[in-house]
This record gives structure tokens, sequence and C-alpha cells, in this order.
């Protein structure tokens, strides 16, 4: 992975820069819940996590449940953002974006993190490529793959403005400033 960069300046990851607009969001708006499933540590969703507890939920390795709770916050006024592992949250939670999210058009905001194949040495189960596929068959779903650090905040502070469903994929690696703000 590194040779495709080389010569060029490195930027966050764009996870990185997911969690630290998260945080910030965070502190503005009260009704931002986050709920992680089990790897708020990898998906960056702990940074939000350690200023807010009161706000944060970890669910444990169930994805689709996730999905369901965050419909619940949703429908009560709440703008949750969700957070797993790319592979995990659109694959495992599918049905549940579909029933309880797209269908009923709530204001989930989804981010599938490690996105891709590039978090190669972690193995084939942890990929996912077909996680843009389905997030875009989801009706009324909004999808967005930032490029770097500076289109990940951009990206989040929008999915927290838009009223519908999110989905933001974030990659694991450090990646190439594209942008300059």
């Amino acid at each position: 992975m590194k040779e495709l960069f080389d010569g060029m300046e490195l930027g966050k990851a764009t996870r990185d820069a997911y969690g630290e607009a998260l945080r910030e969001l965070g502190a503005r708006h009260e009704d931002i819940v986050v709920l992680d499933a089990d790897l708020a540590v990898s998906t960056k969703s702990a940074a939000f996590g350690e200023e807010f507890p009161d706000r944060f939920l970890h669910v444990g390795i169930q994805e689709a449940n996730m999905v369901g709770v965050a419909g619940g916050f949703a429908s009560s006024g709440f703008v949750p953002f969700i957070s797993s592992f790319a592979c995990f949250v659109i694959l495992k939670g599918f049905d549940q974006l579909r029933m309880a999210v797209a269908y009923p058009e709530l204001n989930v905001k989804v981010v599938g993190s490690h996105g891709g194949i590039t978090p190669g040495e972690d193995g084939a189960s942890q990929q996912a490529v077909e996680d843009i596929a389905l997030a875009c068959s989801l009706p009324g779903f909004v999808v967005c793959v930032p490029s770097d650090e500076h289109q990940t905040r951009a990206a989040v502070r929008a999915a927290y403005e838009h009223e519908g469903p999110v989905y933001i994929r974030t990659g694991r690696p450090k990646v190439p400033l594209v942008y300059e703000s």
C-alpha cells in the first residue's frame, strides 16, 4: 500500500478524521448519540465516547441489533451515528438497515470503517468491497466515500445536517491529502 503513495503528502486516515469530526459535532449538538459494535478504538468513535460517555453506547458484537437501537433513537428525535467495520455494519446489519432505517426514512448515520481491501493484514473476513453496492441499494440512503481527512470531516458535518439515512465509508490507512481544507 505504501508504494502507491510514494512522493505524496499523507494526511490522517479517514477513520481518524471521522472520530475528530464526531467529537467536534458532539460538543455543539446534544441530540447526537453514538453506538459502536465493539470496535470503537478501531473505528475512532471512541473519541466521542471519551468526551460524552452519557451519549455513547457499546452494543457488543451485535451489528444488526445496533441498527435497530439506532432506529429507536432516531424515532425519538436523536441523531444516531453507528460505527463498525464496513463488512460488519452493512453485511450483518443489512436487513435491519433496510427495514428499520431505509423504509421508514429514519435519520440514522452509518459509518463503515476499514472499507475496501486496505485492511489486508486483518484478513479477508475484515474486508468489504460490496458494502458500497449494498448501501446504494438502500432506498433513500446517501452514500459517501471521502477521499481524505478534509473531505471526511466535511462529510460527517454534512451527514449531521442531512435529514435522512447516510452511509460513510472510512479507511484504515493514512491517505494522501487531496484537498487543502
